[in-house]
């Protein structure tokens, strides 16, 4: 049976504004009034420790925000379908739709639907659950990591693909044992150390120290190049974007990943960025500047314990 918080003298207006003014328990609540979850699950949304979530979770239950609803051992939680008084539902109608949480709130929702699809897939009735038996019993027998090396597989095997800001050089091992040719390019003399020790042995690998405005590879090199979380480090990456169209031979493609645009200001200061990630016509407008067509892009799904922002992929095209 669920079970509310009592009504506490404290339960005031004003009382209700310090509970609400705390931006996790907005947070919990937005989740919590759109689907009712364990706290694990929770936890995994928002993408904080789940003695964090508990509680505030506790603070909210007292005050009547929520309900708990046990479920064998564990319990489940959800937003009360009545706040505790007409005065707090005003409240809480302008907390939720205060449009300087409505980034944070997005992610939060993406995290949430990705988290109700798997849920769906796991309670899915006998081919489901058979489904799911299988893909445990095969990383149990094989692993998880096959997936992707078997993949690259599809790719023309006389491909030349570069590697703008290859970092370590992981995408590169990747990709090595099924191209003609693959060319690492950092700017950071420890990154390349690191890619060749990684990629020692492999005769089709290159690697090259510069910078991505001017890179000293001759043009129409490349069938394919790549800018892998590398976009939001650099203070003009309209510059990179160009490099890779001259370094591409017509019908090839530049695929990007990075951050969505979010809010996470601090992220300049920890570690360095330059740019909060970007939005859909940030990166349409970086293309056409460059010279090139955006193909496609698209959100990536949500890893359930990733603590960053949602990645996205774009497909630019040379014509």
């Amino acid at each position: 049976m669920a079970q509310r918080g009592a009504d506490l003298p404290g339960d005031s207006i004003f009382a209700q504004m310090g509970l609400l003014s705390d931006p996790t328990r907005a947070r919990i609540l937005r989740v919590l009034e759109r689907e009712e979850l364990g706290v694990g699950e929770l936890s995994r949304v928002l993408q904080l420790p789940q003695s964090t979530v508990s509680r505030h979770l506790k603070a909210l239950l007292l005050h009547g925000w929520i309900e708990r609803r046990a479920e064998g051992a564990s319990s489940r939680v959800r937003m009360s379908r009545e706040a505790p008084t007409a005065e707090a539902t005003e409240l809480w109608t302008l907390v939720r739709d205060d449009p300087s949480c409505a980034r944070g709130a997005a992610e939060d929702r993406v995290r949430l639907e990705d988290l109700i699809a798997l849920r769906q897939v796991d309670s899915r009735a006998f081919f489901g659950r058979v489904a799911a038996r299988w893909d445990a019993l095969r990383d149990e027998l094989f692993g998880d990591g096959f997936t992707l090396p078997a993949l690259t597989a599809l790719l023309p095997p006389s491909w030349t693909v570069v590697d703008l800001g290859c970092g370590t050089g992981e995408a590169l091992a990747r990709l090595a044992p099924s191209v003609a040719r693959v060319i690492g390019v950092d700017q950071e003399a420890s990154m390349i150390e690191a890619a060749r020790a990684r990629l020692a042995g492999r005769d089709n690998v290159e690697l090259v120290e510069a910078g991505l405005s001017a890179v000293p590879l001759p043009d129409a090199l490349a069938d394919a190049a790549l800018l892998v979380l590398v976009l939001h480090h650099l203070p003009e990456p309209a510059e990179a974007l160009r490099e890779a169209r001259r370094l591409l031979r017509p019908g090839g493609a530049l695929v990007v990943v990075d951050m969505v645009a979010h809010d996470r200001g601090e992220y300049r200061q920890t570690m360095g960025h330059l740019h909060l990630g970007f939005s859909a016509e940030g990166i349409t407008a970086l293309a056409a500047a460059a010279g090139l067509t955006l193909d496609d892009l698209r959100q990536l799904p949500a890893v359930p314990d990733a603590q960053g922002p949602a990645l996205f992929v774009a497909r630019l095209v040379c014509p």
